[in-house]
């Protein structure tokens, strides 16, 4: 093999042993970055997704609840980005995400007007909540770095 193509190949290799090592801690620390700052624009009253949850609780369960729920799903979401950060919570957080994804999600299903311009042309918001597919897909890839439990 020619001395460039060994060149090429080590650094491959480097760049490749380089992203395996770093992957989980950069995962971690951006799901916590999401949630943590998400959630906590939702609490400081900042949030543009502010209009959405407030059509889906109408929809769902009345819009005296909404002040309530949004606390209650910013503070959600604050928690499960500090979690992200440690971890030996990864067993806790990931279910508290998927339960954060079925909710922030059913909009597509539940308030289509909100989230969708047409078939299959979301809009902003729609695009916004699509994009969570990432997010779960990241999310499963720390959960697979997680040591198994001893006997």
């Amino acid at each position: 093999m020619s001395t460039r193509k060994n060149q090429i190949l080590n650094f491959d290799l480097r760049v490749i042993d380089f992203f395996k090592q770093t992957f989980i801690p950069f995962a971690r620390f951006s799901l916590f970055l999401v949630f943590f700052w998400f959630g906590m624009i939702k609490l400081l009253g900042f949030s543009p997704a502010s209009p959405l949850a407030e059509a889906l609780v109408a929809h769902t369960v009345g819009l005296m609840y909404f002040q309530v729920l949004f606390v209650v799903l910013a503070l959600l979401e604050v928690v499960i980005g500090l979690l992200f950060l440690f971890p030996r919570a990864t067993r806790i957080v990931i279910p508290l995400l998927l339960l954060h994804m079925l909710i922030v999600c059913s909009p597509l299903l539940l308030v289509p007007d909100y989230t969708w311009q047409g078939f299959f042309l979301p809009t902003l918001e729609g695009q916004y909540i699509i994009k969570n597919a990432v997010v779960v897909a990241v999310a499963i890839g720390v959960a697979a770095s997680t040591k198994p439990l001893k006997k």
